[in-house]
């Protein structure tokens, strides 16, 4: 078989050439406005974060990890174990953040231990009203399903619940002030469930997000009690307010407040600080700005279809 010259073409490792495109890319690395992070501390791992919310889960929802079997005996060992694992590593990724912050921020008197051990506390604080909230939540979504078989089910598979749970966990750092690592859980949720829900907004009891997929939540969106929102939903900011200098103003009230029972069907795109009223309903598609009174029903007129049924001979 003849051999092709190319078979065993070996690429001329040029010195010189190589060292200019390291220098090149060096080069960007100077100045602190770009997307590098060397001659600093340490920055929280996500490998880490990702880990402790996987633990934290499993402290809120034992026994569905499969890691190991639990009865009532072992349950508090086992707890015990995880929740001391997480204390630790948590406010040392806690510190990091915050000692990052002061960095940025030329701060002088950050006591960043003091401040990681009681953002970590706070949050470990919550835990058992979190499980008592995601409780209502996933009996809430037996209820609004009528394709839930049983509430294992919907622990194991349903995406709303784990995008909930894990934002219910970052908000409590969020409250705490904590940099990048609630950001860091919901964009963790975001990829897994394609559901993107800030860690700075507020979420009441009894939520249920059917499907799920393409919901976004804004960081200043309030959600009450009892609110069904279903694939394709966006609460978002219909302009931002800005300061003196025209710079964005971070934290202003700029997304919607849900009031309790409001169902918000696919598609439905709701902007800005406005308030939907209690028990009202929000069509599929609805494109809304402005509030609406408790009670309200907002729909879109339907399309006009056009329908051709096939298999017509031609002159027929």
């Amino acid at each position: 078989m003849k051999q092709c010259p190319n078979d065993n073409f070996v690429p001329n490792t040029d010195s010189s050439y190589l060292d200019g495109i390291v220098k090149n890319i060096c080069s960007t690395y100077e100045d602190k406005r770009g997307i590098n992070h060397i001659e600093g501390f340490n920055l929280p791992s996500e490998s880490e974060i990702l880990q402790i919310v996987q633990d934290l889960n499993e402290v809120i929802f034992p026994g569905y990890s499969g890691r190991t079997a639990l009865n009532l005996r072992s349950v508090h060992y086992n707890v015990g174990v995880t929740i001391t694992k997480v204390y630790v590593q948590l406010t040392d990724q806690i510190a990091r953040s915050f000692r990052y912050n002061c960095e940025m921020n030329d701060c002088k008197d950050c006591n960043i231990p003091e401040m990681a051990e009681g953002a970590t506390k706070h949050l470990l604080d919550k835990l058992s009203e979190i499980r008592e909230t995601m409780k209502l939540d996933v009996i809430a979504a037996l209820e609004g399903d009528p394709a839930a078989r049983n509430l294992d089910e919907i622990v194991l598979s349903y995406p709303g619940i784990k995008a909930i749970t894990i934002q219910r966990i970052a908000h409590e750092l969020y409250l705490k002030n904590v940099p990048l690592i609630p950001r860091m859980m919901g964009e963790y949720a975001h990829r897994m469930t394609g559901i993107d829900i800030h860690p700075g907004a507020k979420l009441g009891k009894s939520i249920f997000i059917d499907h799920g997929t393409g919901v976004v939540i804004g960081e200043t969106s309030v959600i009450g009690d009892n609110v069904k929102i279903y694939q394709g939903v966006t609460l978002g900011a219909l302009s931002f307010p800005k300061d003196a200098c025209g710079k964005i103003i971070k934290g202003a009230k700029r997304h919607p407040t849900i009031e309790d029972d409001v169902t918000i069907y696919s598609g439905a795109t709701i902007l800005g600080n406005i308030i939907i009223g209690k028990g009202s309903l929000i069509g599929g598609n609805v494109w809304l700005t402005e509030s609406v009174e408790p009670g309200t029903r907002v729909t879109i007129s339907p399309p006009d279809l056009k329908i051709k049924t096939g298999n017509k001979k031609a002159g027929v």
